[in-house]
């Protein structure tokens, strides 16, 4: 829902009449992840996707039908469905997809959840997927709770699994009695956890970093360009990073937040910044490390880090030379490269062309997460 941002908020401040549609399951293949979402307002406007094209035409018409005031329902596309031929759905997966109107209460506290994901707070939004309630919504943060999916048993209960799941990162569905009773299965609840942003921490201010910053930004990082020459790293040189940081790259590491989402690429192909810098990231828990340079550069950065207690495992976790052998040139090349193996690595991906492999395009995301490097 992140990805609505602004525009939806618009709506909900406007007080445009809307509605909601999310995906709350998946079953083998598909192209988006639960929680993606698209929204549909009296007018016909839309914003989002729940399948990236398979079946936005069914689920646009069915948001239609249900404005202004229509009741929420959860609608299954599948492979096995004849509809879903007719809505071009032939991935083989299966999405169960959450349609709700979208009344003033809910749009403010929408409005609020969005804030907040932009802001980078953690929110959890938790949306009941069956029962009585269907389509009640919940908001939790740390120190609050906006909204109600029906009964205060039940509201009490979300509230305590979300935020456990919101300090995972996870979301997913849960099951209650009518008024949040344990080992009951009456009432299903979609919890979707919005922690902030993943990091993406691009070290040296040259124009290849640029180019991978403004990359960043768009598959969703918050980027920060650190480097230690204040000449180079200027806000002017980087007007899309979220952060442009004047500090030798390993002191900045050392005191900045790391966690197994950040992504960190080490651009300088110089000695005297690599090898600190990385000696620090190898020992953390970044998700993909990659540093740019020749194969003779990597040898000697190689040894170089050994020679400074860096072990044979933590030196495994580099990729460098950094990105995949797409035949890249420029700057702007290098960066789709690039790109292109922070991806492979967060999902798991053999980076050979889709026509020279089989197996599902789309990994489910469990098997994604054993598959890249430890």
């Amino acid at each position: 829902m992140r990805d609505l941002g602004r525009q939806l908020r618009g709506w909900c401040r406007a007080e445009t009449p809307f509605a909601l549609a999310t995906v709350v399951g998946i079953r083998g293949s598909a192209p988006r992840e639960i929680g993606a979402a698209m929204a549909v307002n009296a007018t016909g406007d839309v914003i989002g996707s729940v399948s990236g094209g398979c079946v936005e035409g069914a689920v646009y018409e069915l948001a239609t039908s249900l404005l202004p005031d229509g009741e929420a329902t959860v609608a299954t596309y599948g492979i096995s469905d004849d509809q879903a031929f007719s809505v071009g759905l032939t991935c083989g997966g299966i999405l169960d997809i959450l349609v709700a109107p979208v009344d003033r209460a809910t749009a403010q506290v929408i409005d609020q959840v969005l804030a907040s994901a932009e802001e980078g707070e953690p929110v959890a939004f938790a949306s009941v997927t069956r029962g009585a309630a269907i389509g009640r919504r919940l908001a939790v943060w740390a120190d609050r709770v906006e909204g109600s999916l029906g009964a205060e048993g039940l509201d009490v209960a979300v509230s305590g699994d979300a935020r456990g799941m919101l300090a995972q990162g996870q979301s997913g569905v849960r099951h209650y009695g009518p008024n949040g009773q344990r080992r009951m299965d009456d009432v299903e609840v979609f919890v979707q956890s919005l922690a902030p942003k993943p990091r993406m921490i691009v070290f040296g201010a040259i124009d290849f970093a640029a180019a991978v910053a403004r990359l960043g930004v768009y598959l969703g990082f918050h980027v920060t360009v650190c480097d230690a020459r204040e000449v180079f790293a200027t806000r002017q040189r980087f007007p899309e990073a979220d952060e442009v940081v004047c500090e030798w790259p390993h002191r900045y590491l050392a005191r900045t937040a790391v966690d197994d989402r950040t992504v960190i690429c080490v651009l300088t192909h110089d000695p005297k910044f690599d090898v600190p810098v990385l000696e620090v990231a190898l020992r953390g828990p970044a998700a993909y490390i990659g540093a740019m340079g020749s194969r003779r550069t990597q040898e000697d950065r190689a040894a170089r880090l050994r020679e400074v207690g860096v072990t044979e495992e933590e030196l495994a976790r580099l990729s460098a030379p950094i990105g995949l052998d797409i035949g890249a040139r420029t700057p702007e090349e290098t960066a789709v490269s690039v790109a292109a193996d922070i991806i492979r690595h967060r999902w798991g991906g053999t980076g050979e062309p889709l026509d020279a492999v089989t197996g599902p395009i789309h990994r489910p995301r469990e098997s994604a997460e054993t598959a890249g490097r430890p």
